[in-house]
């Protein structure tokens, strides 16, 4: 494998080699062209002034800003049917963000046990979205999500609380995740890392993001709504057969999509969810996300 970036703290990358793993910084280019190298990115090394430096990033698959991270596979979406509820807001507009930045979303629930998790499930897969139920008693899941780890770059997402840190530890005990119990006051779990990092286990690779629990689709996550309508995989089947061109699937006549929404072909929580999107992201300009 090409060398990459493993972690970056306080202006130091360390880069995972055959050789092990290399503490460098990147060259003064990268300032001046407004590159920032991210865990994921794959590099060449140089020594420069007796020191390791990286010279080059690889092309990148994709990038997100928040957290910092390049050439995602997959994304696994951790909900629990309880405490807390999920949103389906959340949960669509982290679905959208992988399939906009071509990552394969794969919604992992969790707690079915203490709820019916029937509805959450149904509208995922009516979406074409892989879903998972995952049993902790029983093990049942885990090795569904762990064939999708294998030779993937991974990275897990979900509010706090859903049970990510316990769902790494019955994946890949080795990791020694902490889990953190929920805070009843606040009713969210607390933090326990800060910093991106992508470790190697299951034939391959996860990446330890803090801050990707509920991401606002503005500045890094940000969809054109002129795009927002290929982020919804169910309404594939219908784009480029509205009555009119343009159509944004609101409250136009002879919508294909709101036709398929009607017959039931399309969850009424995603459809939902895609209409709270645009309203959010109608009026935002390009020009505006570079201040």
């Amino acid at each position: 494998m090409e060398p990459y970036i493993v972690k970056s703290i306080g202006g130091f990358y360390y880069v995972k080699t055959d050789e092990g793993i290399v503490e460098c910084k990147p060259k003064g280019i990268f300032r001046k062209q407004r590159i920032t190298p991210v865990a994921g990115d794959t590099v060449t090394l140089e020594r420069e002034q007796g020191a390791t430096v990286i010279a080059s990033i690889g092309p990148r698959k994709n990038v997100f800003v928040r957290p910092p991270i390049a050439n995602l596979d997959v994304l696994f979406i951790v909900a629990s049917t309880v405490q807390p509820v999920p949103s389906t807001l959340v949960l669509d507009k982290l679905s959208a963000i992988a399939v906009d930045k071509d990552a394969e979303p794969v919604l992992v629930i969790t707690k079915g046990d203490l709820a019916s998790d029937e509805n959450l499930a149904s509208a995922y897969e009516k979406a074409g979205i892989a879903c998972i139920r995952v049993d902790h008693e029983t093990g049942a899941g885990l090795d569904k999500i762990r064939a999708r780890i294998a030779g993937k770059l991974c990275a897990f997402c979900g509010n706090s609380g859903v049970g990510k840190s316990t769902l790494l530890n019955a994946l890949s005990p080795e990791l020694g995740r902490q889990t953190g119990d929920i805070s009843q006051k606040l009713g969210r779990g607390r933090h326990t890392t800060r910093e991106v990092e992508i470790f190697e286990t299951l034939g391959g690779r996860i990446a330890d993001t803090p801050g990707f629990a509920s991401l606002d689709l503005e500045r890094a996550c940000y969809i054109p709504k002129e795009n927002l309508e290929y982020a919804f995989p169910e309404f594939a089947p219908y784009l480029g057969k509205c009555r009119f061109t343009g159509c944004s699937h609101r409250t136009e006549l002879g919508c294909a999509v709101r036709q398929a929404l009607a017959e039931g072909k399309i969850s009424p929580s995603r459809y939902e969810s895609y209409c709270a999107i645009y309203d959010e992201v109608k009026d935002v300009k390009s020009w505006e996300l570079k201040k």
